[in-house]
């Protein structure tokens, strides 16, 4: 999620072959070059796909950590250098090996045992990696514990290979900022056009992932931040209901709206690493309304779970800032409909736009609240303690940290009081009622729907480090501020570009969004694997 991301959102598509002929481009326009890519035997392999090899004696856990690791070092450390993966495990392989062990002992302990996942480095870990959010001033800092994600891919027997590049602090750090760049990473590039943005802030998650870094990625999302990549680079991403995925030991924006969410190349390996990661964690109280609703999402998986159900078509606001993505969540709902689904065209969000100004107020409240408490507890031995250290500190390493862009975000959160104010108060109030009960509430009751849809983004923008983001809309916000679900599939591609078309439902209706995108992906299988190439193909959309 950039901030610009947030700022210009407010609250801001169908099948490839909507894409028609290319606009304003001669014909016979060359195709820009690939990169130079080894081929890898794992390619677009599904969690399915690994577990049968793996039971089969075909590949250990081991072996697979090994290929990653090495699809890793050539093709993003190398060749087209992606810069998606700030930092490997040491210890992947030693885990491996132990899960390779208990297999043969005791058998699997489920869905996700010796599977290769990269996650988002502001997720903590206790071990030999670092959890810096992107940031110098979080390098060397020592977690007392592993974040709540971190211990249920450990105990699902998932390999964690490495943390992924991001937006510094989660693109909460300056309203001028490049979605994807990190003082620690540097720029992470999109594998689909080299020169186009993977969007923010899980940019290295969604890069890696659609580049076939690990079978699978986990991201966090305060506004757009899972659903914006995915949706970049071809994925399925869902931002789970605020509270069914713990927070704790994640760096923060602001718990009212921060969650942690799966990130995969297909919705029913989004849907096993969901099971894992949801589940009561008595350090964040958010998860005791969640606990009960983590389950086993692969019962959702209906390839016809489309038929009968109501789904809503929000346009204002949502629809015009993209041609591209227009007509391709446009012939998308065309395929729901013929899938069987009963279109309510249109199904508008009450009050979408009314709170933009009060979401970014609740931000910044939260933001210096919940990252001094983050840093007195997760960052022991760290140059900073609270975020006024950090904006001094990035005063001090201007060269290093802020060579493109500043930190007047970060400088406005500094300024705020503490969350009894009576302005943090009137906004988080506002944001609640005109995002839940007036929003997405009153839409779904009045339609009886079971989603809302929209397109997810525009066709992803060139990277820009003199100017920053040129973001054109999205339709993040009102999950995102209302803290409900959403789920992001892809819909098709413009100019070789991806298009994702995004479902929003209820407070705690995964299960529900996951049916739909299913039934959606299996009549569709719009998903190709990225080029590589250094810009986007504009001889042909």
């Amino acid at each position: 999620m950039s901030r610009r991301y947030l700022l210009q959102a407010g609250v801001a598509g169908g099948i490839a072959m909507a894409a028609g002929s290319a606009l304003g481009v001669g014909a016979g326009a060359e195709e820009p070059a690939r990169a130079t890519v080894p081929a890898f035997e794992f390619e677009e392999a599904t969690v399915a796909d690994l577990q049968v090899a793996m039971r089969s004696g075909k590949q250990t856990a081991r072996s697979l950590a090994e290929a990653y690791l090495a699809r890793i070092e050539a093709i993003d450390q190398r060749g087209p250098a992606l810069t998606s993966v700030i930092e490997v495990n040491p210890d992947a392989l030693a885990i491996a090996e132990a899960l390779d062990a208990e297999r043969r002992a005791r058998g699997e302990r489920g869905p996700l045992h010796g599977v290769p996942v990269l996650i988002k480095d502001n997720i903590a870990t206790k071990d030999g990696m670092m959890t810096t959010a992107g940031s110098l001033a979080l390098v060397g800092a020592k977690t007392p514990r592993d974040s709540f994600v971190a211990e249920q891919l450990r105990r699902a027997g998932a390999v964690i290979l490495g943390k992924t590049n991001l937006s510094e602090w989660a693109n909460f750090r300056s309203s001028k900022s490049t979605s994807g760049w990190s003082g620690r990473g540097g720029q992470c590039k999109n594998p689909y056009a080299l020169d186009r943005n993977p969007c923010g802030s899980s940019s290295g998650t969604g890069a890696a992932i659609a580049a076939n870094l690990a079978a699978v990625g986990v991201g966090t999302e305060t506004d757009g931040s899972i659903v914006c990549p995915a949706h970049a680079c071809s994925l399925v991403g869902i931002k789970p209901t605020v509270g069914l995925v713990s927070r704790s030991g994640i760096v923060p924006i602001a718990h009212s709206q921060d969650t942690a969410g799966p990130m995969a190349r297909t919705v029913a390996d989004a849907a096993a690493l969901l099971g894992a990661l949801a589940g009561a964690d008595p350090r964040d109280a958010a998860t005791k309304a969640g606990g009960g609703k983590a389950g086993d999402y692969a019962r959702f998986l209906d390839p016809k779970g489309l038929a009968g159900a109501r789904i809503g078509v929000a346009r204002e606001k949502l629809f015009g800032y993209s041609a591209d993505a227009d007509a391709l969540v446009d012939a998308a709902i065309k395929e729901m409909a013929r899938l069987g689904a009963v279109i309510v065209d249109p199904a508008d969000i009450p009050h979408l736009g009314e709170y933009d100004d009060a979401e970014f107020e609740v931000l910044l409240y939260e933001f210096k609240a919940d990252l001094n408490a983050y840093l007195s507890e997760w960052a022991a031995g760290a140059p900073v303690r609270t975020i006024a250290d950090i904006v001094a500190f990035n005063e001090t390493s201007r060269e290093r940290e802020m060579p493109f862009f500043g930190q007047d975000t970060m400088e406005k959160a500094q300024k705020k009081g503490p969350l009894t104010e009576k302005a943090y108060v009137k906004a988080l109030e506002k944001c609640r009622k005109l995002s839940r009960e007036k929003g997405l509430d009153a839409v779904m009751g009045r339609h009886r729907l079971d989603a809302v849809v929209a397109a997810t983004g525009s066709p992803p923008w060139l990277t820009d480090l003199v100017n920053g983001d040129h973001f054109l809309g999205a339709s993040s916000t009102p999950a995102a501020v209302s803290g409900y679900p959403s789920i992001t599939v892809p819909a098709g591609y413009a100019f070789g570009l991806p298009v994702g078309i995004t479902y929003i439902g209820r407070a705690w209706g995964e299960g529900s969004l996951i049916r739909l995108a299913y039934a959606f992906e299996q009549a569709t299988k719009v998903r190709r694997p990225p080029g590589f190439l250094p810009t986007a193909d504009l001889s042909r959309r």
